[in-house]
């Protein structure tokens, strides 16, 4: 036969005066469990979206704020004054983005090209929370949204150009035409997202080209080299001889004028003398002849004029009758 021992609680055998001091700290457990539910405080870059038993209630803003405690009001903290970024096709060392995944990099960064070429394209995009109501509310999950947006975009973009474009001469197009469209469509989905900057990281070939395509863009700015080159070279050359030419042009011009100017100095001298010639032909006449035997007579030597009426000119030779 058992035995059962059963245990019987007498209130004569407890002492209650041992649950005093546990009864004098429960309010002041529940003073300070009120205190801790009920105050927080919103840091300057954030700002709180209050959500009473998960419905929005109302903002809270920088500084000390109140909730109603126990879990019936709960704070979501937004960074509305920090900007956010997003890296597709890799990550950098410190960049964390729960989604972002090393086996979806590649097909991340994968590309067809307008003209069905392949390219490796890596962006990076700058963002901020303009409107935290709908960033919590409008969309299930807004950052995710958001790289699937943006890997759409910029698919459509890149899609549209050529690989050269995309490589090399179109990546400013390609920025501000992606960042316009992730804008447009951030705004149509609702996402409370301000878009500040698309950049592109590193554009290059596929790997298996990789070394040809290098080859090829050496070859070009080579190329580019040597018109740059001649470029220098023509406008050394061209300027210089321009200047020779007008200068012999100038040379020239003047050296006309100047004969002009003789030929009409000459003829303004010839017609003042052929005014006074006709005024008195003798007196001319006589004044040229003067002038001209003055010329003339010292360059035939030693002369002797004699009058008609002379009979010898042996008195005027000074013969010598020395040998």
């Amino acid at each position: 036969m058992v035995q059962r021992n059963e245990f019987r609680f007498d209130p004569n055998d407890f002492d209650f005066k041992k649950l005093k001091p546990l009864l004098f700290l429960l309010p002041v457990v529940l003073v300070l469990w009120l205190v801790y539910t009920s105050v927080y405080t919103v840091q300057a870059e954030m700002e709180g979206i209050v959500q009473r038993f998960g419905r929005y209630a109302r903002p809270a803003y920088p500084g000390l704020n109140f909730k109603i405690p126990f879990g019936i009001e709960e704070v979501t903290m937004v960074p509305v004054k920090r900007q956010l970024k997003q890296e597709f096709g890799f990550a950098t060392s410190g960049y964390t983005d729960k989604w972002q995944a090393s086996s979806e990099q590649p097909l991340e960064r994968s590309m067809v090209t307008g003209d069905l070429n392949a390219a490796l394209v890596e962006w990076v995009i700058q963002y901020r929370v303009e409107d935290p109501k709908a960033f919590l509310f409008k969309v299930r999950e807004p950052k995710d949204t958001l790289r699937d947006i943006s890997e759409a975009v910029m698919r459509t973009v890149v899609g549209d150009r050529t690989v050269d474009e995309v490589i090399t001469i179109g990546r400013q197009e390609i920025e501000a035409a992606a960042l316009e469209m992730l804008q447009m469509a951030v705004n149509k989905y609702e996402l409370g997202l301000s878009i500040d900057q698309v950049q592109l990281k590193n554009v290059n070939p596929p790997t298996p080209v990789q070394a040809s395509f290098n080859e090829v863009n050496q070859a070009q700015q080579e190329r580019e080299q040597m018109i740059n080159e001649a470029n220098g070279q023509y406008n050394r050359e061209v300027p210089r001889a321009r200047g020779e030419a007008d200068q012999k042009i100038q040379a020239a011009e003047g050296y006309a004028l100047k004969r002009v100017n003789e030929a009409d100095g000459d003829v303004a001298r010839f017609n003042a003398l052929l005014k006074e010639f006709l005024k008195a032909p003798e007196v001319t006449k006589r004044r040229i002849y003067i002038e001209t035997m003055k010329e003339v007579i010292p360059k035939l030597g030693k002369k002797i004029i004699i009058d008609d009426k002379a009979s010898s000119v042996l008195p005027l030779l000074q013969l010598s009758t020395d040998k």
